[in-house]
């Protein structure tokens, strides 16, 4: 799989990305069609652009247009100097322009998830030209609830305590994951999502050993709990459309936090939407139930909406896989049985 080398005022990287697009499943960078729209995926913490499996990039609707994802720094398999203290919203922010600059990409359409949204909104105000929208699926755009946070320091402690011997303590970094599978899935675990939290967890184990505590705590916690709500004169800075999708599932943020959020934006001028995902969990694009073919749905016509080509987009293909469906059912993805149960995998 390809990767990019950037540097920003947070170090060096290698960006490990995809690129899927309407005629090729796992294409090269310069393979992308720019008569149609491009869409840049941004994952959530701990799991990497894999999160985008079942709907999205694995989805033949948004396969229409040229999809691109990464991982994040401090994630995945992305090589990078160590996290430095302070790494927040503008230093991620930083991170996607310079990914965007290296690879010569065209103002995209951000499809952000949950913390990927962080970095998403501080690019929107500080790159404007940059964007196409902001398509935000669990935005955390204000401050972190202080029931969340104090969740994600617990979470921070049992993985800590799992390395308290050699070899690591599998049954506490099973305990960190539980919580993280709380959060993120509210307990609605299938075969996707413990082959996501397997290679999770592996990946895991290997750049965030006891050696490297501080990578870990400054992207899974302290990006997310240090954070501060916006002023409406930052937010004016926002140009383009916005789309928030509030699953409502979602056991860790409540449907007002949402719109708190999209007040906000509408003070500052932005024209934003708000639309409500049923029964959806926090990462409700990895969702089997219903809540990932309507993020489908909505992701499609948002863009296909403020699309200003002449290009006739192509047709929906019957079929599309993504870059990592081999690893995932690896890992034990039962991709096959899930036909008949409501996924778009169909």
């Amino acid at each position: 799989m390809p990767s990019v080398k950037i540097t920003t005022s947070a170090g060096n990287a290698d960006i490990f990305y995809t690129v899927s697009t309407p005629s090729n499943d796992n294409a090269d960078i310069k393979d992308i069609d720019r008569s149609v729209p491009t869409l840049l995926f941004i994952h959530a913490v701990y799991l990497a652009q894999e999160i985008f499996q079942r709907t999205s990039i694995g989805d033949p609707k948004v396969r229409r247009f040229n999809c691109i994802a990464c991982d994040q720094r401090g994630h995945g398999e992305t090589k990078n100097d160590r996290v430095r203290k302070g790494y927040g919203a503008n230093e991620a922010a930083e991170d996607i322009a310079a990914f965007m600059k290296a690879l010569d990409l065209p103002p995209c359409h951000v499809v952000a998830m949950s913390m990927g949204t962080i970095g998403a909104i501080a690019f929107a105000m500080n790159h404007p030209d940059s964007l196409a929208s902001l398509f935000l699926i669990s935005p955390l755009g204000l401050e972190e609830p202080k029931d969340v946070a104090e969740g994600r320091e617990e979470i921070l402690e049992c993985w800590k305590q799992g390395f308290s011997m050699d070899p690591p303590d599998e049954e506490a970094l099973q305990d960190a994951c539980y919580g993280a599978l709380q959060l993120a899935f509210s307990n609605e675990a299938d075969s996707l999502t413990n082959a996501l939290l397997g290679r999770t967890l592996a990946i895991g184990v290997r750049r965030w050993g006891r050696d490297n505590f501080d990578d870990y705590e400054f992207m899974t916690v302290r990006l997310l709990n240090n954070r501060k709500s916006y002023t409406t004169d930052e937010l004016k800075r926002i140009s383009c459309p916005v789309k928030m999708l509030h699953c409502t599932g979602d056991i860790a943020y409540p449907v007002d936090y949402t719109y708190k959020f999209a007040g906000d934006l509408k003070k500052a001028g932005v024209k934003v939407e708000v639309d409500l995902v049923p029964n959806g969990p926090h990462l409700g694009v990895v969702s089997l139930r219903s809540s990932g073919r309507a993020i489908n749905t909505l992701l499609h016509d948002f863009v296909v909406g403020l699309s200003t080509t002449t290009t006739k987009l192509p047709p929906i293909r019957d079929a599309v896989t993504s870059p990592y469906e081999k690893d995932l059912i690896m890992a034990g993805w039962s991709k096959d049985g899930e036909a008949g149960s409501g996924s778009d995998d169909e």
